[in-house]
């Protein structure tokens, strides 16, 4: 069975992918056997988890500074990748932002459109670009990473939840389009325990968690593991256009 996720010859690209859920995927690609790209704002994040992969895996780690609310940005970075690699056979849409607002009435066009274009005008760019190479080539499975909110989102993440329902939107648009050489498939986390929770009540939370999650308790960021890894091989294999929700058991009021 562990042949199904293997990932040997592989070359596995993470937005986001220098820090929380993004570095676990990260680590766990390079583990199974594949090359990563890892992208993200912060160029020094990435290339120290890059030195990290390397060490720990011996696999080829490449670091790329990518703010992916920017389409030219995101177009480089394809670029990039099959210029350093010549493939691309994974692709994670991790990076997102969710910025604190006030109220919903003193949310500002800039903040607004800062959370639409990260967490979903890159996406929408990144799969399309990936994509039609990934077709074009051996295919490959785009991978995208949204939240709870995207069903059951709270007035603190209004924008933020707009943004992850049309993420949702575009993978199964994208899963038609590419199909049947490129999978495309969602992860729907819940709560987890990463940068974001920093900014958590945890006390709050922590009550809160024993009523509204199953499992009664945040999540850890390698927790996300096992479901990028699955839609990542060949274990996902006639899985595509696919929500798969990580959250613990919260979120039961919208299924």
């Amino acid at each position: 069975m562990s042949d199904l996720f293997d990932l040997t010859g592989k070359v596995a690209v993470v937005t986001g992918g220098s820090r929380g859920m993004g570095r676990e995927m990260i680590l766990a690609f390079a583990q199974h056997g594949a090359d990563v790209v890892i992208a993200s704002r912060k160029i020094d994040a990435c290339e120290e988890l890059a030195e990290e992969v390397r060490d720990t895996t011996g696999r080829r780690a490449l670091p790329v500074a990518c703010h992916v609310g920017y389409w030219d940005q995101c177009d480089d970075l394809c670029e990039t990748v099959y210029s350093e690699f010549g493939q691309c056979d994974v692709l994670v849409n991790n990076a997102g932002l969710s910025p604190l607002y006030p109220s919903l009435y003193e949310v500002t066009e800039d903040l607004y459109t800062k959370v639409l274009d990260v967490n979903l005008k890159g996406p929408f760019r990144l799969s399309a670009a990936f994509g039609k190479r990934m077709f074009d080539g051996d295919g490959g499975s785009i991978i995208n990473v949204s939240s709870v909110a995207a069903i059951e989102p709270t007035p603190n993440e209004t924008a933020y939840g707009a943004a992850k329902a049309g993420m949702h939107a575009i993978t199964k648009s994208f899963a038609r389009e590419y199909g049947p050489k490129v999978r495309v498939n969602c992860i729907m986390p819940g709560p987890f325990l990463t940068d974001i929770s920093k900014a958590w009540d945890m006390d709050v939370f922590n009550a809160r968690a024993e009523t509204d999650i199953a499992l009664r308790r945040g999540g850890e960021a390698d927790e996300i593991v096992g479901a990028a890894l699955y839609f990542a091989s060949a274990a996902s294999s006639y899985t595509t256009g696919a929500i798969l929700k990580v959250d613990g058991g919260a979120g039961w009021a919208a299924g």
